[in-house]
């Protein structure tokens, strides 16, 4: 027990910043380091790298990092915590025990199993999928640290779970302790993916030194609640502004659910209290699901594309002729076929790229034969005989595979959480006996119009911040801005149906809202725009990361005593009463 840990992370993702192990471990003290390394795109990757080699399934990067740094970690007694495992830890915690061998280190090694479900995922209910994996919780790990490992990698548990186990180690919690995991699941999140929570991706970056930016630093508290920071002396900055940026990032409603609890997201109050750091406090939780959410991947054929390049004049035109050309030489016709016109040429252009826009073709189907050298061959034989100034980005392939993502649902009694401890001793790990059904978060209710003066019609951004990525399917929006009035007047003016208006592509798909008065923000989750995930999507923007910026760049009358004086009309900006 102690008064307060040091968390760090040094990843956000599977090829984050090689170096920033050691940084951490060098740049201050620290009691527990973590690296997040899975996403639902990244769980199809190590899938297939599985199909190739039945001891692959891990990420590759961790092993050569501990490679540099493990020494330096034990020397400072970091405990080091990583979800790297993926579909395979027992590999990875072998290959680390092998490392430790060779480089003559003493390293407790630990490693947390029991998410993969796909030998079960038939009986399950779960279908046929390449990946099958339940996200598990953090008392595997809290478990291990308890045993004494140094290193613990799991597999696919919740990104936030890193930060929870350690916590739950330091102050010895148990599953009743509802507050103080939702305040760790809190700051898990928050510094989960790395450099977002120091200036990475913010809508304000001009108001952050940026440049090589530090990784965020959770110290937490008994109680949860904790102060995010960094080390001193690293690029970037914790703000409130931050902080809060990330904390909608990838979210829905304001009950955020994992394994161990479900936070409440509209109870996080947040307070500046210097510089690069911000308090994070008072988060209630909740009893967590009965069930386990899994990640499922499926292998769902070929996908081939191609980017014709039309230039200059009858541009509509052209596009027109080439898909008519290219339908009729098909010899058969893929299960899915899509042709996108890309309007990014520009009137008397004065480069050629400037006066060419861009006719994306995308084929899908489970026959290589469709979608392989006979869709190429089309594109090719139609070089000299369509429309004037044919030509591609580059030359058509053969297509490759692809997958599409599936949230499952399991009952968290029937997922085989197990610890293999650094004796080599087995633990199974109990599902929170406090699980119950969660209400449904129901979309937050627009308050009655209120008269906040005359208007400027600006970007929305002017004021607001926003982030936004991928759920699944479906894509997230996170809208905030920096003082109480302004909220008052975002709030009622930010609904679900202004948003169909701003961003014409989703005027026909479900948006979801859900205010977050604590945070000063809106979050909307547009359901099924990123159709069956990731890896499957061949949207502009298959992740979503730039919709909020997006949102922010489209024009819309706010409250002109709100806008900063260079923005006021007299920069050719409409006023209105």
């Amino acid at each position: 027990m102690t008064d307060a840990v040091r968390i760090g992370n040094m990843s956000g993702f599977y090829g984050d910043r090689f170096t920033a192990m050691r940084e951490m471990l060098e740049g201050g003290e620290l009691d527990y380091l973590t690296g997040d390394y899975l996403a639902e795109l990244t769980m199809l990757i190590l899938g297939r790298d599985r199909l190739k080699d039945s001891s692959l399934g891990y990420a590759k990067t961790f092993l050569r990092q501990l490679e540099d740094c493990l020494g330096l970690a034990l020397e400072k007694g970091v405990r080091i915590i990583s979800n790297a495992g993926g579909l395979n830890p027992h590999g990875l915690a072998v290959a680390i025990r092998e490392l430790a061998d060779r480089l003559g280190l003493d390293a407790q090694v630990a490693f947390v199993s029991g998410d993969d479900l796909l030998k079960d995922a038939k009986k399950l209910g779960l279908g046929e999928p390449l990946t099958a994996n339940a996200y598990l919780g953090a008392f595997g790990i809290k478990t291990a640290l308890g045993r004494g490992a140094d290193v613990v990698v799991t597999g696919r548990v919740t990104d936030a779970s890193l930060t929870v186990g350690a916590a739950a180690h330091a102050f010895d919690w148990g599953y009743k302790d509802l507050d103080a995991l939702a305040g760790a699941v809190v700051a898990g999140h928050i510094i989960e993916c790395g450099t977002q929570a120091t200036g990475g991706n913010y809508s304000f970056f001009t108001e952050i030194p940026m440049g090589h930016l530090g990784f965020p630093i959770a110290e937490m508290a008994a109680d949860g609640s904790s102060v995010i920071t960094k080390h001193e002396g690293t690029g970037g900055a914790v703000t409130v502004g931050t902080v809060t940026a990330q904390l909608l990032y990838e979210v829905g409603g304001p009950r955020y659910l994992n394994p161990d609890v479900t936070t409440r997201l509209d109870s996080v109050e947040l307070e500046q209290l210097s510089p690069d750091r911000v308090a994070v406090r008072n988060i209630r939780g909740e009893n967590p699901p009965t069930d386990l959410k899994v990640s499922l991947n499926f292998l769902a054929g070929i996908r081939n594309e191609i980017d014709v390049v039309l230039t200059g004049l009858d541009i509509e035109a052209k596009a027109k002729l080439f898909e008519e050309q290219f339908r009729a030489a098909l010899p058969d016709e893929p299960a899915e076929l899509g042709f996108e016109l890309a309007r990014t040429d520009r009137p008397d252009g004065t480069t050629e790229e400037q006066a060419s826009a861009l006719l994306r073709v995308v084929a899908r189907d489970p026959d290589p034969a469709k979608v392989g050298r006979p869709f190429s061959a089309v594109a090719v034989e139609l070089a000299l005989a369509s429309f004037p100034g044919f030509t591609l980005t580059a030359p058509p392939g053969n297509g490759s595979p692809y997958g599409v993502f599936e949230p499952g649902y399991v009952d968290a009694a029937l997922v085989p959480h197990r610890v293999t401890q650094p004796d080599g001793v087995t633990v199974s790990i109990e599902p929170s006996p406090l699980r119950a059904a969660v209400p449904a978060d129901e979309d937050t209710a627009v308050p009655p119009a209120t008269d906040f003066g005359p208007t400027t019609t600006v970007p929305l951004g002017t004021i607001a911040g926003a982030r936004s990525g991928d759920k699944g399917g479906s894509a997230n929006i996170g809208v905030w801005v920096r003082s109480d009035e302004e909220f008052a007047w975002l709030d009622q003016a930010l609904t679900a149906d202004r948003v169909r208006e701003l961003l014409p592509e989703v005027a026909d798909l479900t948006i979801r809202r859900y205010a977050l008065p604590n945070l000063r923000a809106v979050n909307f989750v547009i359901e099924g725009v990123l159709g069956r995930g990731v890896a499957d999507n061949v949207r502009f923007d298959p992740q979503a990361k730039g919709m909020g910026e997006w949102l922010r760049s489209r024009p819309v009358p706010i409250p002109t005593a709100f806008l900063p004086a260079n923005t006021l009309p007299a920069n050719n900006v409409t006023k209105e009463n």
